[in-house]
């Protein structure tokens, strides 16, 4: 007889089958994340129905119906909820203008995963902007470079640190991060910013986005500007602010028939809103008559956060409240603006194999009051508001513990450390 015998320990055996149980229950969860029984409306995969979303690391693994919970580490019941691809902010400010707001601190908490800087930074100002901002937020942050080298950090009408070359190199430099030129804030009377821009948007294959007014003091018209000046694929901004787009004759209350001309060629007009750049009649006018924005934007900043309060939500939820549906809402604020800087499908979709950025979105109803730049207030009875944000497969807003675990009382004190 063996001079060692093993002995037979219950609790041994109780610990191994226990330890072969959770490795059988590990494999069996293929998805980190699991998002269901919310209603997905993707429209660049045009998804629009009660779906599941899985997440596995940091891109979206699957998007089907009745996904088991069982395959995820962690599930989130989003019945009654929207889910959508993390929402896209064309035009915000996070760097070099004095009012510039840390994204991180702003757009994740409303759905709000990618931002387009817009103009903060010149060719001369965009190493500090990545170094600063770019590689240090969880936002993906991409950027409208300024035709100013200085960016907003110096004059924007500042015509002699205006060198289309050297902006087309930093471009070139930096593909995919820099999506095309902003022209904004020109005091001049001519059109030598749109000229410069247009020079290097040519040598570096990238739209520009434009804030010019068209004040009498000025000598600007929206007709000059928008059919000879900008290119197909050049986008306006502030389109519903008639200090910089006469949209809608005055007279006659109808879409001025250069609108439709300059859309034909391939224009795009974008929101833009702000703090002084959205007013409900010319806004109301236009989308009346079906012209609807290209993209949704916010044109946030250290003012706007406050006053108007025009976060993503905010304005999709006044396209809701100016007669824009749903899905169209949804359209313009994820696969537009991607298609438009040339980042679709990277952005603007949760198609599967896509980086995980999703927003979860509640449609409230109530009686709402949404303000615009004169102050002057429209009531609703809808809302959109961000429940949760996942960026990069990271779960970073949840605004109502979706994915917390619930609070178990049993011991509670026992187990503070």
């Amino acid at each position: 007889m063996s001079r060692f015998r093993f002995a037979f320990n219950p609790i041994w055996l109780q610990a191994a089958i226990a330890f072969l149980l959770l490795g059988g229950a590990a494999s069996a969860q293929q998805y980190d994340l699991l998002i269901k029984g919310g209603h997905v409306i993707d429209p660049g995969n045009e998804i629009d129905d009660v779906m599941d979303v899985a997440v596995s690391g940091d891109k979206i693994a699957r998007v089907a119906k009745d996904i088991p919970s069982d395959q995820a580490k962690k599930t989130i019941d989003a019945t009654g909820l929207y889910v959508t691809p993390g929402l896209i902010d064309l035009h915000a400010h996070v760097f070099g203008y004095s009012g510039w707001l840390w994204p991180d601190d702003t757009h994740l908490l409303t759905g709000t995963t990618t931002v387009v800087d817009c103009g903060g930074a010149g060719w001369r100002t965009f190493e500090t902007f990545k170094e600063t901002v770019v590689d240090r937020s969880k936002t993906r942050v991409l950027s409208f470079i300024n035709v100013v080298g200085a960016g907003m950090v110096g004059t924007e009408s500042d015509i002699d640190d205006m060198e289309h070359e050297k902006l087309a190199a930093k471009i070139k430099e930096y593909p995919g991060l820099i999506v095309g030129i902003k022209c904004a804030h020109y005091g001049r009377k001519d059109y030598y910013n749109l000229e410069q821009a247009a020079k290097a948007g040519n040598l570096a294959g990238v739209p520009m986005i434009v804030d010019n007014s068209i004040l009498t003091s000025n000598d600007r018209d929206t007709e000059t500007k928008l059919l000879k000046y900008f290119r197909p694929g050049d986008i306006h901004t502030h389109m519903f602010n008639d200090r910089h787009l006469e949209i809608v004759n005055r007279f006659t209350g109808k879409i001025q028939p250069y609108m439709y001309e300059a859309r034909k060629k391939g224009r795009l007009f974008d929101v833009g809103h702000g703090s002084g750049s959205f007013v409900w009649p010319a806004a109301h006018k236009a989308m009346e008559q079906k012209f609807y924005p290209d993209t949704i934007s916010t044109d946030l900043h250290n003012s706007s956060i406050f006053t108007t309060k025009a976060d993503m939500p905010n304005v999709m939820s006044k396209m809701l409240a100016l007669g824009m549906p749903l899905q169209e809402v949804i359209f313009r604020s994820t696969a537009r603006p991607a298609q438009v800087i040339s980042k679709y499908p990277e952005i603007g979709t949760i198609g599967e194999g896509k980086e995980a950025d999703i927003a979860v979105l509640e449609l409230e109803k109530g009686i709402f009051g949404f303000g615009d730049s004169w102050k002057k207030k429209k009531l609703t009875e809808q809302r959109l508001r961000a429940i949760l944000t996942v960026r990069a497969g990271k779960l970073v807003f949840d605004e109502k513990g979706l994915g917390f675990p619930e609070w178990d009382t049993a011991g509670e004190y026992e187990r503070i450390p």
